[in-house]
């Protein structure tokens, strides 16, 4: 894949560029959040969400946001590796370069409240990208999105293009499809941001599954049946 590779080249002249770590060392809080990063995006790998280094996990730390390095494998990844930037992605942490889609995970954190993202190249998800402008209201738990999930329009991956379409498509919304290119989901934490993108690669699965019947179209739900499970979520699971 061709942004794999470029991925790779980056990292490798970004290593004989830098060569020593930038900035001040890691504090506790931001090496505990960068092992979980580490393991959420390993966990990307293992549930097949992306192949190789094709997507990027980060996480916020008050002003900080951790981010995986271009084109390492995830499994080579140690607690010396931390790499972290601020918001306005200037490098304040590690000596490997940040990912190429920077722009789209300080957008969201610029935009939002939130604590980690989530970019994935996920099979289902993509190709679902291809095919409409927004993923059809096939499962209630689009609710958890916040509604109908939209596809942001095709750009250059790396770009502020791509950030500025995506941002739109996440209006009122926590996740969205990149056409032909994949998902991007955020959340207050990493579990939340990867079980809104694992959900939405499952919504997506359903649809293209049930739409491949011949003769026969899934029956849709309404925006208004969406959003009344959107108010019973608020209370769902254990509280307090």
């Amino acid at each position: 894949m061709a942004e794999e590779r470029r991925d790779q080249r980056d990292a490798r002249e970004a290593s004989q560029e830098v060569g020593e770590p930038w900035g001040r060392s890691a504090r506790p809080e931001e090496a505990e959040a960068w092992e979980s990063l580490v393991a959420t995006a390993r966990r990307t790998v293992a549930e097949g969400l992306v192949v190789g280094t094709s997507g990027n996990v980060s996480v916020r730390v008050g002003e900080t946001v951790l981010v995986t390095p271009s084109g390492v494998p995830y499994d080579r990844l140690s607690a010396e590796d931390v790499t972290g930037v601020d918001l306005d992605g200037r490098r304040v942490l590690g000596a490997l370069t940040p990912t190429s889609e920077l722009p789209m995970h300080l957008a969201i954190y610029r935009a939002t409240d939130a604590g980690a993202v989530v970019h994935t190249h996920a099979v289902h998800a993509t190709a679902v990208s291809t095919l409409v402008p927004e993923l059809p209201l096939i499962h209630y738990m689009a609710a958890a999105m916040g509604g109908t999930v939209r596809v942001a329009p095709y750009a250059t991956y790396g770009t502020e293009e791509l950030a500025e379409n995506m941002l739109r498509a996440l209006t009122e919304r926590t996740a969205c499809l990149l056409r032909n290119h994949g998902t991007i989901a955020y959340g207050s934490t990493l579990d939340q941001a990867y079980d809104r993108t694992a959900q939405l690669e499952w919504m997506c699965r359903v649809w293209l599954t049930a739409s491949s019947v011949p003769g026969l179209a899934p029956t849709l739900l309404s925006e208004g049946q969406v959003a009344e499970v959107g108010e019973r979520l608020r209370g769902y699971g254990q509280q307090g």
